[in-house]
């Protein structure tokens, strides 16, 4: 996953911006009612509620808008999008823990997860099917969303620890009875001085008061 990809250097940095109290070196501490109320069919799963903080990445995307990205050791990840570089203005929460990472084969092994990425229907091996959510159902084939994420160890630097150019898709799925939505994240991230890997990771949406740091 992202932790097997960073590695850690010296370079100063500037100080990255806060959010809603979270950074590297923090802890977040989540309401595990967020998960616990959804019953026996999410496939998300977590055995805490307290995330320590050891990596924050951060990711400008094309419409002006940031996505806060914190890591813990074992790349459990707490996301925070933001219409602000500074995260006054966020307006989306997520927590994501990894299901899979796998290094492609060869060229035709990462050409079928690309097409994977862009079908309108995701389904990982061991998980049910999760349909498009980014740009909608409606088009069969729709090309996912290309990044550069910004890696940090270290709040205090001049320059991120890795960069990783990334392609991605998010899908959901309803579950029964209203319970709520489960989230499948998958990507290619292909750091600058690493070797690509294809990740899928299932999330949680969370409001404002099933979180705290």
């Amino acid at each position: 996953m992202f932790g097997k990809l960073f590695g850690r250097k010296d370079a100063q940095r500037p100080a990255l911006p806060v959010i809603r109290n979270v950074t590297i070196g923090r802890t977040v501490v989540l309401d595990p009612l967020a998960w616990r109320r959804l019953g026996g069919e999410a496939k998300f799963a977590l055995d805490r509620d307290t995330l320590e903080i050891t990596a924050q990445g951060l990711i400008h995307l094309n419409d002006g808008a940031f996505v806060h990205r914190f890591y813990t050791d074992d790349e459990i990840l707490f996301q925070v999008v933001s219409d602000d570089r500074e995260g006054q203005r966020a307006n989306d929460f997520t927590v994501f823990v990894p299901w899979a990472s796998e290094y492609p084969a060869d060229r035709a092994d990462r050409d079928l997860w690309a097409e994977r990425l862009r079908a309108r229907t995701f389904q990982p091996e061991g998980l049910p099917e999760y349909r498009r959510l980014w740009f909608g159902e409606d088009a069969e084939r729709q090309d996912p969303v290309t990044l550069w994420e910004d890696v940090y160890y270290d709040r205090e630097g001049a320059t991120p620890d890795r960069r990783l150019f990334q392609t991605t898709m998010l899908f959901h799925r309803e579950l029964s009875g209203g319970e709520g939505r489960e989230l499948l994240l998958a990507l290619t991230a292909e750091p600058e001085d690493g070797d690509v890997t294809h990740e899928t990771m299932i999330g949680l949406p969370l409001s404002v008061g099933e979180f705290k740091a």
